[in-house]
């Protein structure tokens, strides 16, 4: 039986606000989360990422709080992360309502937080994000935000994280991030053929053929977005509805 691929949008929040940028800089506000999450919601996402791009501790009250607002206007699985770096802090999004977590940096710098996480919640509520950026021949893992090199090559770390207890990797090119120009099918389709759990694509999307293109061609078993669908240039019924006469199994909206 051939899984439906899931259509993922992703709330990046600065704490209370969804904001957007381009390659990770020069963010804008782009609406209330909790109105983004109903939106979403009732147009038949699969699934919401939330994450809070500040992820800084005075931040945290404020994070937990938007998680609680997101989660009160879902029916379909709800992911936040962003600064995670205990499991006391897992324990704390989990809490809040979301239904899996995400970790990124503090996966890279302590990988047993991996293990450790998906021993206390299991491997389907842990969700190791790498951002990745193309280095001559090969691609580097990027961490605090895209920012700095973690000194990582992408696949290996993908293998590893998954090795560790990671149930679904979310792979997003820096490269690609808010230049609506494409998915990476190479950097996805390298990291989908070299691991055995679920990768939702990220960074890049803009039209129905580049969802289409990085399922069939990418290997991706997801697909995440946020400003075409933050600024309604892409409904996710239409989008839905094209993908499913191109012949990639999805969940239509009822």
């Amino acid at each position: 039986m051939t899984l439906a691929h899931r259509i993922i949008p992703c709330l990046d929040t600065d704490g209370c606000r969804v904001v957007k940028g381009v390659h990770f800089v020069g963010l804008r506000d782009a609406g209330d989360p909790a109105e983004l999450a109903a939106r979403y919601n009732a147009e038949g996402a699969d699934e919401l990422i939330v994450l809070d791009i500040a992820a800084s501790r005075d931040r945290r009250s404020t994070f937990l709080e938007t998680i609680r607002r997101v989660a009160a206007e879902l029916a379909i699985p709800l992911a936040a992360g962003g600064g995670i770096r205990t499991l006391e802090e897992a324990r704390a999004v989990i809490q809040a309502g979301a239904d899996k977590i995400t970790v990124n940096t503090a996966a890279v710098r302590k990988p047993d937080l991996i293990s450790q996480l998906s021993v206390e919640f299991g491997a389907q509520a842990v969700v190791v994000a790498i951002d990745a950026k193309r280095e001559n021949d090969h691609w580097d893992v990027r961490v605090r935000g895209g920012a700095e090199s973690a000194h990582l090559e992408v696949v290996a770390w993908a293998q590893r994280a998954a090795t560790l207890g990671a149930g679904e990797i979310l792979l997003t090119s820096v490269d690609r991030d808010g230049t609506q120009s494409g998915f990476d099918v190479a950097l996805t389709a390298a990291v989908s053929c070299a691991v055995s759990v679920p990768v939702i694509a990220s960074g890049g999307a803009k039209s129905p053929s580049h969802f289409l293109e990085i399922f069939q061609r990418g290997h991706a078993d997801a697909a995440l977005a946020a400003s075409i669908f933050h600024d309604k240039a892409q409904s996710i019924r239409q989008l839905k509805e094209f993908l499913s006469q191109s012949g990639v199994p999805v969940r239509l909206p009822c």
